[in-house]
């Protein structure tokens, strides 16, 4: 009676198990999937292995599938073709595109920008002082940052086109060029211009302080999360379960040094200053701001874009479409 008792007992706890295995499978299943294309190297990247390793996306019932590219404009081919739901980007490309007839909107992820990287010793200081120099510039003629450059410069009767020696190409070979000498300045993005700080350089010329000179009235998310407002529209709670598992995510990255020491593999630094400074860079750029002061400001320096650029920038579309930001619940 003892025996069968016990195994009764026992039937029952592998009964329990199976079931609780079951519901767990079904669980999973159940979660709502979102698919993101993000560079490898990104600071997205980081975040979503931020998310997995404190099962952020378990607790919001998200299934965040990642496919890892090389490029920016891998993503946007993903998120074109629907491959993606979502990528990184900023709101050039999706007011560009808007004009092209597409339903893109846009949300803020980062304010953080790149900057004029000079030598330490260097005599550079302003934008006047460029002229004449040997200047290496990042992402092409139609780099915004470059673009704001150019525009302030122009304020000062300056065109710095014609009166510095420009060399475009790609952050890694600016970088090399400047350690060797080979440029007196770099305007390169933010995570290269960390690393040419761990090696010695130093800041010149901000592009946020640029945006500041030309009227921005705070710190802009030039880089945000890109998507289709239609999609928006029939997954709007998945979306905002996202984007607050995303902010939950860059608080255990301003608040946690332990998370900046696993990723640092990830993020290809070996020394703690390296890593100190993509921490401080990073959570400079967390926005905070109300959506409508990035609405205004992106408003502003778009027409200045637009002016710089042209079409070959911004399409036919002259004023920033105001449907360009995504609302969310969240923010406002």
């Amino acid at each position: 009676m003892k025996l069968d008792r016990a195994l009764t007992a026992r039937g029952m706890l592998c009964i329990l198990a199976v079931v609780t295995m079951a519901l767990a499978h079904c669980s999973a299943f159940a979660a709502d999937r979102i698919r993101i294309a993000a560079q490898k190297t990104g600071t997205l990247a980081w975040e979503l292995d931020v998310i997995r390793a404190h099962g952020l996306d378990r607790k919001a019932n998200l299934d965040i599938e990642t496919t890892e590219l090389a490029s920016t404009e891998a993503g946007q081919i993903a998120l074109s073709g629907g491959s993606a739901d979502l990528i990184l980007s900023d709101w050039l490309w999706v007011a560009r595109e808007r004009a092209l007839g597409d339903d893109l909107v846009f949300y803020p992820y980062s304010s953080t920008l790149g900057a004029v990287m000079v030598p330490q010793n260097s005599a550079i200081r302003t934008i006047a002082d460029l002229k004449g120099k040997r200047l290496g510039v990042a992402g092409g003629p139609l780099d915004k940052s470059w673009l704001l450059l150019q525009a302030l410069a122009r304020r000062s009767a300056i065109d710095l086109k014609a009166r510095a020696d420009i060399a475009y190409g790609a952050p890694p070979l600016l970088s090399a060029m400047a350690l060797q000498g080979k440029t007196d300045a770099t305007l390169t993005f933010w995570n290269f211009c960390v690393g040419l700080e761990a090696k010695g350089m130093r800041r010149a010329i901000t592009v946020a302080d640029v945006m500041k000179q030309l009227g921005a009235s705070g710190p802009v998310a030039m880089v945000g999360y890109v998507f289709h407002a239609g999609w928006a529209q029939h997954n709007r709670t998945r979306l905002e379960r996202f984007l607050a598992v995303t902010r939950q995510a860059k608080k255990i990255l301003a608040d946690s040094p332990a998370d900046w020491q696993r990723l640092a593999p990830r993020i290809g630094v070996s020394t703690d200053a390296a890593l100190e400074l993509y921490r401080r860079r990073y959570v400079e750029g967390i926005p905070s701001r109300p959506l409508a002061d990035e609405v205004a400001d992106a408003q502003a320096l778009y027409r200045i874009l637009a002016d710089i650029g042209g079409t070959d920038l911004v399409g036919q579309a002259r004023q920033l479409d105001p449907g360009t930001f995504f609302r969310a619940g969240q923010r406002g």
